[in-house]
């Protein structure tokens, strides 16, 4: 959509003698308003149903979902499904996009065109602030998805473009998280806070509250974002969604499915493991903050650990992030024989090649690997999404076929 037939759109919706230059609110608020889904973007919309109900069920007898049952439907939600760090991610953005939008477009009564448009909302303005926000420290995740779950929440509550960028603006308090959280109970909360945010606004929006628009320009401006790297065209979501396949941190799946297949390959005995070697580059251990780790939280987020599993289990699965998979003799040995060394470059997650090299005896098994299972680059099979889901839904009765837009709702209600 060019900016030329964006303002003409815009100037419909400003009184007489107003500049009809948009503000960043109003230019998403319209967008999503205009979304016309194809049957890609659709298809991409019932995979992360599919994928974001089953972990959230996942993770029904994790204490913090207990820790969160005063709160509201969508932060509860979004802080389940969040908690086992399974859920997707927009590589361009570094942002969990279904974990926030979907709570609060379910919460609120909404579908599949409510979801992309505010997945789509989330995915531009995540990318449009940057790599350099996310390595200063914040969780763009909430900074991000708090207006964006405005936008899918004001859809779902039936919000004109003007109406949602009103929202988006009353969200702007909510719009933080930082990434020093990682490895506890409040890093699932703040993205549960984050799709609540989005659903309080749309809804004071819908009462009438009024707000600056300009309000997002401000805070983006604040928090590092760069406006001319807001690009409205494209799909929904522009790269597509990443899905995971180990229930830990996006920057994990690479070293775990490459150090797997090499202990698999190569019939790797972990106790004759004398030293392990890896490199990769720095952008891609961002998040990684546990070297050590005690907790099976903080093993989510420890590139050691990650060495460990991979030896160790023969599908780092949820049991391989328990506390006492984490404690573990072995697993705390393997840990100390890590070596990360990390290379100049990288702007992103995926940035490079993860090399290994682990020593066994007079022998050096090598790993290498771009991009791992369930990225955009390498979508995830029938399969691997089939396995993922029947690990989610084990000990209920839930079958994948019932997770539908008109039941996920009430499927949470029943399992949340």
């Amino acid at each position: 959509m060019a900016v030329h037939l964006r303002t003409v759109t815009l100037g419909a919706l400003l009184p007489r003698g107003v500049p009809t230059v948009p503000s960043l609110a109003t230019e998403l608020a319209t967008w999503a308003a205009e979304l016309a889904p194809d049957p890609l973007d659709l298809e991409l919309a019932d995979r992360s149903l599919l994928d974001t109900v089953a972990v959230a069920v996942a993770a029904r007898a994790e204490p913090v979902v207990g820790h969160a049952l005063g709160l509201s439907e969508a932060a509860r939600w979004a802080t389940a499904a969040h908690v086992l760090d399974f859920d997707d991610l927009h590589m361009r953005s570094t942002t969990h996009i279904s974990v926030v939008c979907l709570p609060a477009v379910l919460a609120t009564g909404g579908g599949a065109h409510a979801y992309l448009a505010a997945a789509g909302v989330m995915a531009r303005l995540g990318t449009a602030l940057g790599w350099p926000h996310y390595t200063a420290g914040w969780h763009a995740t909430t900074t991000a998805g708090a207006p964006a779950a405005a936008v899918g929440a004001g859809l779902a509550l039936g919000l004109d473009a003007e109406r949602l960028a009103t929202a988006m603006a009353l969200a702007v308090p909510a719009a933080g998280g930082v990434q020093r959280s990682f490895g506890t109970d409040a890093k699932s909360l703040q993205v549960g806070f984050a799709a609540d945010a989005g659903v309080r606004a749309a809804r004071l929006a819908a009462a009438g509250a009024t707000a600056d628009a300009s309000a997002l320009d401000s805070w983006f401006e604040l928090v590092g974002g760069d406006p001319s790297a807001l690009d409205l065209a494209g799909p929904a979501v522009p790269g597509g969604l990443a899905v995971k396949v180990f229930p830990s941190c996006y920057a994990l799946q690479r070293p775990i499915s490459a150090l797997s297949a090499l202990a698999h390959e190569q019939r790797v005995n972990p106790a004759e493991v004398e030293r392990i070697v890896v490199r990769t580059p720095k952008s891609t251990v961002t998040p990684l903050i546990h070297h050590r780790p005690d907790t099976g939280l903080q093993a989510k987020f420890s590139l050691e650990y990650a060495a460990a599993t991979a030896l160790l289990d023969d599908y780092a699965g949820f049991w391989s992030f328990t506390d006492e998979a984490v404690r573990r003799t072995e697993a705390r040995r393997l840990v100390e024989l890590v070596e990360v060394r990390l290379g100049d470059g990288g702007d992103w997650l995926l940035a490079g090649e993860f090399e290994a090299d682990v020593h066994v005896g007079g022998d050096v098994f090598h790993a290498r690997e771009q991009f791992p299972p369930g990225s955009p680059d390498r979508p995830p099979t029938d399969a691997e999404l089939l396995r993922k889901v029947s690990d989610c839904l084990a000990g209920t009765d839930l079958d994948p076929r019932t997770i539908t837009w008109a039941r996920a709702a009430q499927i949470l209600r029943d399992h949340l």
